[in-house]
Order: structure tokens, then C-alpha cells, then sequence
């Protein structure tokens, strides 16, 4: 068990709070690191977990990565991917929801893909939604050469 960012040797109890939080092995300093971000955006901890099991399949994705526009959750710039998690927008005012299509307008016309993926299947089903994350990533390559 060693850390995914520096390979420092986990504990036990490292390792388990890690992986509590973000299905992932940090050592102490990465995942503290990691909380802070979170406590000072508005970043949830599902991004996190998408990004880590993006790294693992060899994916470089951005963390918190500013459009232009807004602060997306995760970007994957090669393939001009933005990925937003869907924090659950059923009470979202009219004035909110006017402006989410604007900001997805901007990305279109950027020549980004904006996707939105909720919480809830990336808590419970990470593996999956990163296979699909690869499917779309290679569907975009696959678009930008017949271009």
C-alpha cells in the first residue's frame, strides 16, 4: 500500500481513511492536501474519486479547472472534455438554471464537450463510470481526426 502521488508506505489506518473518503491510496500529506481543496471550493468529493480512477487508467485529467467561464469539476483538455458532478439540481431556481445552459453554451461554442455525471454512480459505481469516461474520450479522438 503506498501513496499514489509520492509512493510513500501507508499504514493501515492511512490506508483505510483514504479510502473512505476518496477510494484512494494518499498518504496523510495528499489527503489532507485534498481535504483542504475541498473545504475551500466547492468541490465535491466524487471528483476526487473520478480523478483517481482516471489516473489509474493512465488519464491526466485536471482537478478544479477553470473554462474560462467557471471552475469545471474535472477536464480532460486533450480530448476537450469537461466533466461536472451533478450536485443534484432539482431546486434549482429558473435564473440558475438559465445560467448552467449559458456556461454549457460557452463550452460548446470553445469546442468543449461538457458532460454531467451524478453522485451517486460515481460513489457506488466508480469503475464503471470510468470505463464509460474512456468510451467517450476515445469517441472524441476518434472525432477530432476525421476533422
Amino acid at each position: 500500500m503506498t501513496c499514489l502521488e509520492c509512493e510513500k508506505e501507508l499504514s493501515y489506518m492511512d490506508h483505510r481513511r483514504s479510502m473512505e473518503l476518496f477510494q484512494a491510496e494518499l498518504c496523510p500529506y495528499h489527503r489532507q492536501r485534498l481535504e483542504r481543496l475541498l473545504a475551500k471550493s466547492q468541490l465535491p468529493e466524487e471528483a476526487v474519486i473520478l480523478y483517481y480512477g482516471l489516473r489509474q487508467q493512465g488519464i491526466r485529467p485536471m482537478l478544479a479547472w477553470w473554462d474560462g467561464k467557471k471552475t469545471v469539476d474535472l477536464a480532460i483538455s486533450r480530448v476537450r472534455l469537461n466533466i461536472e458532478i451533478d450536485h443534484g439540481y432539482e431546486s434549482l431556481s429558473h435564473e440558475q438554471a438559465m445560467q448552467e445552459l449559458e456556461s454549457n453554451l460557452y463550452s460548446f461554442r470553445e469546442g468543449f464537450t461538457h458532460i454531467r455525471i451524478p453522485r451517486d454512480l460515481i460513489r457506488n459505481h466508480a469503475v464503471e463510470t470510468v470505463d464509460v469516461i474512456l468510451r467517450v474520450m476515445e469517441s472524441l479522438r476518434e472525432k477530432t481526426r476525421v476533422v
